[in-house]
Parts: structure tokens; C-alpha cells; sequence
């Protein structure tokens, strides 16, 4: 896991953050909302509290629903449209930090592949990797701890 202390920022760098506070969790999301999101097979999430994201700059959002029928509120800039993070009601405070909007996106590495139920066929995963269907329950932010994996 990376330490905390990361930087990153949308793609005109209107908007900057940084990773103030211990990283919970780092996953691949194959869900179909993040395939709508990023025009690709998955996303790759760091999970980390919301108080220990430090932004510069105001994102604008877009909320929807996700399966679960909680709320999901994706916030990216408003003039380049970079993905930032992810909110939503069932994680509570805990957002999940766009991986690629980070300065050095090799700094963390994938721990888990989520909503793996909606993977597509040609999108490829480490086979190293605990695989969950869908979202793992994550008391303690550890879902190789928390859940059996698929």
C-alpha cells in the first residue's frame, strides 16, 4: 500500500489534491457506472476518508444511483472534465481517488477487482488479485481481510 502524502490534479490543473491520511484500500471497479465514467473495462479506486482529501479548487459533480440504490457523486473539473473522485451515501466518508488523476499513478497498485458480476470479456485483471462480484463488505478497508474472494 502507498503512503500517504500523494498528489494529483484534473488535466488543466485547475483543480489540485492531495492525499493527506492513510490509503484504505486500492481497487479495480468493473462496474457498469465506472465503464460509462471512464469509456473503458474498469477504473482503479484509492479508497481514503474524506477528510484527509485536501482539494484546491471546486469540482463540479454529477450524481446518479448506483445498484445498491445509493447515491454516487462523481466530482471532476469543470473545464477539462478530469475525473477526480467519488463520493456517495453507502461509503459514508470514505471517497474513492481516481487512480490516473494522480501525479505518479504507479504509486499504488490494485489490491482487488470489484463488480467483477459486470466485467466485460476483453478487459484483462493481475490473477493475483482477490475478486469480488460485487462490493466487498470492508469494515476494517481491507477487503482480502473482510471478504471471501470469488
Amino acid at each position: 500500500m502507498a503512503q500517504e502524502g500523494l498528489e494529483g490534479g484534473c488535466l488543466c490543473n485547475a483543480i489540485r489534491y492531495k492525499l493527506n491520511g492513510p490509503i484504505l484500500f486500492v481497487s479495480q471497479c468493473c462496474c457498469k457506472d465506472c465503464q460509462k465514467a471512464t469509456g473503458t473495462g474498469h477504473t482503479t479506486i484509492i479508497g481514503i476518508e474524506r477528510d484527509n482529501l485536501l482539494l484546491e479548487g471546486e469540482p463540479a459533480t454529477y450524481t446518479n444511483y448506483g445498484d445498491t440504490g445509493g447515491s454516487v457523486t462523481r466530482h471532476f473539473c469543470g473545464t477539462c472534465a478530469g475525473r477526480l473522485f467519488t463520493s456517495g451515501s453507502l461509503p459514508g466518508s470514505v471517497v474513492m481517488v481516481q487512480a490516473g488523476s494522480l501525479d505518479e499513478p504507479s504509486a499504488v497498485s490494485p489490491e482487488s477487482v470489484i463488480y467483477h458480476k459486470d466485467a466485460v470479456a476483453w478487459d484483462r485483471f493481475d490473477p493475483a488479485l482477490p475478486v469480488f462480484e460485487a462490493m466487498p463488505s470492508r469494515p476494517t478497508h481491507n477487503a482480502v481481510e473482510t471478504s471471501e474472494a470469488v
